[in-house]
């Protein structure tokens, strides 16, 4: 083996076991959050819906770290009891619009005919509105809530999935080991669970992580419009909302539940990120070429 071979694979080492630092980091960040978000009623420091006016809206300090907002709860209390609401509500949805649209896709996929037309046609038509503001008007209609917005945004999210699982089962389709599966008198769910869904679930699974961070924001978004969760329960996008007005003079209102919207959200999307270069390492290559080729140009 020449030398050159041999320093191109240490440098593919290195680099994979740095991409396989970077995702156990990141994954074991994601599970602290995880972790506060089962036991945020045990790691409150107060109650985080006893008010006291008497101690309404002061600064971050030694008694209360992220400050109390105008009916004196404490802030970091708020803070940590909203994330279940937040990242675990999120998480509910991104699973199911993922099963439910990779579910559709694979038919689609598999099936194709007048099954694959319909069901791509009605996924065109929700792909047709702007997402927020189609969810913004579903969950007008139902009423607000935390399961109407689950409904109103799973509505509109999951034909992304099932265009996702659609193409790649028409990649896997007609592929050799699927013919001799075939010849072998598998049954069509047999295929389909055994065979097309295990090779497809990574770029699915790439996908929904990043999704979840965007879940987390419209959830937000639509609490912090009033059509989320409702007082007094806590959640980071209805925490937003009633510090608005206290923007200039109580800042630390916003900016800790919105802090937290900013590292949650981050985290799963670098994990996203992660996880998608340690799953295609044709990506990974391409990435270090790319980086290669500009630095010859310097």
């Amino acid at each position: 083996m020449s030398e050159e071979k041999k320093v191109t694979i240490r440098r593919q080492k290195v680099r994979k076991n740095h991409i396989r630092g970077k995702l156990l980091f990141f994954l074991a960040l994601a599970v602290l959050l995880l972790m506060i978000a089962a036991f945020a009623e045990r790691l409150c420091p107060y109650d985080p819906y006893a008010q006291n006016l008497l101690e309404a809206q002061q600064p971050p300090g030694i008694s209360h770290p992220l400050g109390t907002d105008r009916y004196g709860r404490d802030m970091l209390s708020r803070v940590i009891i909203g994330s279940t609401a937040s990242i675990y509500a999120a998480l509910l949805l991104v699973a199911i619009i993922t099963v439910a649209g990779t579910a559709v896709g694979m038919i689609c996929g598999w099936f194709g005919g007048k099954v694959d037309s319909l069901l791509m046609r009605i996924s065109d038509i929700f792909l047709a509105f702007p997402g927020l503001v189609f969810a913004l008007a579903v969950a007008g209609v139902l009423g607000g809530g935390v399961q109407n917005a689950m409904i109103a945004l799973g509505v509109i999210s999951w034909p992304k999935f099932a265009r996702l699982a659609r193409s790649l089962t028409l990649a896997q389709k007609e592929s050799d080991y699927l013919m001799a599966a075939r010849l072998a008198g598998s049954s069509t769910l047999k295929l389909l669970l055994r065979h097309i869904l295990p090779n497809i679930a990574g770029p699915i699974l790439v996908t929904s992580v990043l999704d979840i961070g965007t879940m987390i924001m419209e959830l937000a978004g639509l609490s912090f419009l009033g059509l989320g969760v409702r007082p007094p329960m806590a959640e980071w996008g209805s925490m937003i909302s009633d510090g608005r007005v206290m923007l200039q003079t109580a800042p630390w209102m916003v900016l800790a539940p919105g802090g937290a919207i900013f590292i949650t959200v981050m985290i799963f999307n670098l994990l996203g990120d992660t996880i998608r270069d340690y799953m295609d390492p044709k990506q990974r290559n391409n990435k270090t070429a790319n980086k290669r080729k500009g630095e010859n140009k310097r």
